[in-house]
């Protein structure tokens, strides 16, 4: 009887066994069930890809592609051949930390220095034009002749002949103190050689003033001189270039004039103090900018610490060559009160961009010409260690602002954060979006942002760049 009791308790445990077995079967079954979202696409993947890889490769020939970025997405991913590179203008550009210096950008204007950059030559006596040897645009340097004129005017002729008699005269003074003093102690009273001696130191003095007067006409000492020796009178005047008082022009290249304007003609009568021309002296120019009330401070600071200030011709929608280092000259010391604008004024060294010989003449272009528009910046404060895009690679959409990283052989789609920017640069937020050494389009990152939409749109739409 014992037999069978052991038999009914071994049946009673292995069912025991059998329901705890179907129990934890269930439990894994609803747990897995539960969390299926989470290993169901990796059991699909591994699935797959062990299934069908030959077949995917023979399908998409990109299949496989290691793109290196986690978290790829084909909508944000542009791919461009060589040839499509270069049709964009591409230009890459790389991620590196650096400073930035925030400036305050001016509208500016080139202009002349005032009392500086214009000399006026003008008629020295009444007479008529007989030889021009300049012409307008011309380069001249100093002591260069101008102009000859044959002199009418009756002050300079009266003054010659003054001058002439009374150097006459003095010669015979002369003589005859020298005949006087040749006749020895006792011949003739003293009294007689000391009137000479007086006589002779009147006429001296009449002639010094006379010589004066003649160079005040406009002679030169060589002619006066020339006068006394030849005993002739100058019938013409020739007008020289006049020579150059500052000496502190940042010239580079020969400082020469040129004739900006001609105002007589040959054979024309004139009269003294008529303008004859206007020589121009462009060897330093000012730039005249144009800041606002609020911007003072600033400018002042800037102008303290002696910061170089850079500039940039403006040459219709697009801009010219950098000018770097300028210096502050001075800050205007009025407001105007209307526009409430202040100026600014740099001094702009200039240097020859033509130089041609027609003939005997020679003529200059000098690179920076009055009325040429400017832009200068002048620099405010520097931010340490930023990174810094050209304005090229950034590209705006509404409230977004993307880069194209260089990813392989395509270009990811990066949204950006950015702090600040000027019309050269932007300054991007250090955020973990773009890293050091990263490449991206610093030149057509808006044609890829195109290209892209494009892509994302299923075809290209046959109405583009038609404006209606």
């Amino acid at each position: 009887m014992a037999a069978p009791k052991q038999n009914k308790k071994a049946s009673s445990k292995r069912w025991i066994v059998y329901l705890i077995g179907i129990c934890c079967l269930l439990a894994l079954g609803i747990g897995a069930f539960a969390t299926k979202s989470k290993w169901m696409p990796y059991l699909n993947s591994s699935g797959m890809n062990a299934g069908s890889s030959s077949d995917q490769q023979e399908a998409d020939p990109h299949a496989g592609h290691n793109h290196g970025q986690a978290g790829h997405n084909d909508a944000a991913t542009i791919e461009l051949s060589d040839k499509g590179l270069k049709n964009i203008g591409f230009m890459p550009y790389v991620i590196e930390p650096t400073d930035y210096e925030r400036t305050l950008t001016l509208p500016a204007i080139v202009v002349e220095r005032p009392g500086g950059s214009q000399i006026h030559i003008t008629a020295p006596l009444t007479g008529i034009v007989t030889r021009i040897y300049a012409a307008n645009g011309q380069a001249i340097s100093p002591g260069e002749p101008l102009f000859e004129l044959r002199l009418t005017h009756e002050d300079l002729v009266n003054a010659q002949r003054d001058y002439l008699t009374t150097s006459a005269n003095l010669e015979i003074v002369n003589s005859e103190i020298k005949r006087l003093e040749g006749l020895g102690k006792g011949v003739i009273a003293g009294k007689r050689i000391l009137e000479q001696q007086y006589e002779r130191q009147k006429l001296e003095v009449s002639l010094l003033a006379e010589e004066q007067a003649m160079l005040l006409h406009g002679l030169s000492d060589e002619q006066v001189q020339a006068i006394r020796t030849t005993r002739k009178l100058f019938h013409s005047l020739t007008v020289y270039a006049p020579e150059h008082s500052d000496t502190e022009e940042a010239c580079q290249g020969p400082h020469l004039f040129t004739i900006q304007r001609l105002g007589i003609s040959k054979g024309e009568q004139i009269e003294v103090g008529r303008e004859l021309a206007v020589l121009a002296d462009h060897c330093e120019l000012h730039v005249e900018g144009i800041a606002f009330e609020d911007d003072a401070a600033e400018i002042r600071e800037a102008a303290s610490e002696r910061r170089n200030v850079n500039a940039r011709l403006l040459r219709g929608d697009s801009q010219g060559a950098e000018v770097k280092g300028l210096a502050i000259l001075y800050v205007a010391d009025q407001i105007d009160p209307t526009s409430r604008a202040l100026k600014v004024y740099l001094r702009l060294p200039n240097k020859i961009a033509l130089d041609r010989t027609e003939g005997e003449k020679r003529f200059l272009e000098w690179q920076y010409k009055p009325g040429q528009r400017m832009e200068i910046r002048v620099p405010v404060e520097t931010w340490e260690k930023q990174l810094v895009l050209p304005v090229a690679a950034v590209v705006d959409e509404g409230a977004e602002t993307y880069t194209y990283r260089q990813n392989g052989d395509h270009f990811d789609q990066v949204p950006v954060h950015v702090l600040y920017r000027d019309q050269q640069s932007v300054v991007i937020a250090n955020d973990g979006a773009l890293y050091p050494q990263d490449i991206i389009a610093g030149d057509g990152a808006f044609q890829m942002h195109l290209a892209l939409k494009n892509k994302a749109g299923g075809g290209v739409d046959p109405h583009a760049g038609h404006n209606h």
